[in-house]
């Protein structure tokens, strides 16, 4: 097991810059996800990591040891991809032991760690088989078995279960996060799934652009995000954010969205005037008597909840309730808004406030 700490590091592909100047520091055996959307940048992370991507500017340093210019083979690192990457032309046991093999291991050994590698993958039964013969998910674990093997410091998996259906992704997000408990190995996984990096992780770093946003324990930023981008991308569904200004009515501050909604809020940063932005998740909105008028769109029922799509005056607003309702598209509601779960963000910086 190892600490990995990056400290400012930058990639440029000529003059253009992919990544500035990035920090995160992994504890030894911790599990961290580098979440965001396509091309923030967080999968060229992970491979500079890996000695797959050059570095720029900035030192990578793996259990105290800067490795910049140690190659791949040499970080004492395994990595687990999408594509599996897989020898079609080998059994899942020569595909399991093959590095070990190159580097000259006794067969006794190979034999020994894959055996218990494919104990601990359920794979026992598979070791003959060649990767046409098994399913998505297997091949998967095959792949992580291959990992195993090498008995690394650090797990680097980049999106390992894109290519996998929904139901078999769950199963998988179970199995990767039990093989942590039992090896306590230092993981750093790659995911553009926000529920897979809420699932999974000790801690996540959230990328936009090249740069980080927030780097957290999953919860604190789902109960804190510091952006407008973190707060929409954690979380699903995703945050309602409304436009409007902080007015005071009564002795007392309220939201007033552009479209002139009146939103409760509870403590208030921001002087009267000030125009913010208003996020709310779905989850935290309540249909009942005394709350906010608001014209049904949309229902979404799934059995154990019901999304609710409506319109306040101008503003879309989207709420999820456990009780079944009754009420057709185009109706009013009454949405009852805990204003201790609103969250208020600058307009121009999108911070919170």
């Amino acid at each position: 097991m190892a600490q990995v700490i990056v400290k400012g590091i930058v990639k440029r592909y000529g003059s253009a810059q992919v990544i500035h100047g990035v920090d995160v520091d992994i504890a030894d055996g911790e599990f961290v996800v580098l979440v965001g959307p396509s091309g923030c940048g967080k999968s060229t992370l992970l491979r500079m990591i890996a000695g797959l991507e050059a570095i720029s500017a900035g030192t990578i340093s793996i259990g105290g040891r800067v490795v910049n210019d140690v190659l791949p083979k040499d970080r004492d690192i395994a990595m687990v991809f999408q594509s599996y990457a897989l020898y079609p032309h080998k059994t899942v046991a020569e595909n399991m032991g093959f590095s070990l093999k190159i580097k000259g291991a006794p067969k006794s050994e190979i034999a020994a760690k894959v055996n218990k590698a494919a104990g601990i993958l359920d794979l026992g039964k598979l070791l003959d088989r060649y990767p046409k013969q098994l399913s998505g998910g297997q091949r998967q674990r095959v792949a992580m078995g291959r990992a195993i093997v090498r008995d690394p410091a650090v797990f680097l998996f980049d999106e390992p279960l894109s290519n996998l259906d929904a139901k078999l992704r769950v199963a998988m997000r179970v199995e990767i996060k039990e093989l942590h408990q039992r090896l306590r190995t230092t993981i750093v996984y790659v995911t553009h799934d926000q529920i897979e990096a809420m699932t999974m992780a000790d801690k996540i770093v959230v990328m936009r652009d090249g740069r980080v946003e927030q780097i957290g324990p999953p919860l604190e930023l789902y109960d804190r995000p510091n952006t407008v981008f973190v707060a929409g991308f954690i979380g699903s569904p995703a945050m309602n954010f409304v436009k409007g200004r902080i007015e005071a009515r009564d002795g007392r501050s309220v939201f007033v969205s552009d479209g002139g909604a009146v939103l409760p809020v509870d403590e208030v940063r921001a002087e009267p005037g000030r125009p913010v932005i208003y996020g709310i998740r779905p989850e935290h909105i309540d249909i009942g008597p005394g709350g906010v008028p608001a014209r049904v769109s949309v229902l979404e029922p799934t059995g154990s909840e019901t999304q609710v799509f409506a319109r306040i005056g101008d503003d879309s607003i989207d709420a999820v309730v456990k009780d079944r309702i009754s009420v057709r598209p185009g109706e009013e509601v009454s949405f009852r808004i805990d204003p201790r779960r609103a969250h208020l963000f600058d307009r121009e910086t999108t911070k919170r406030l």
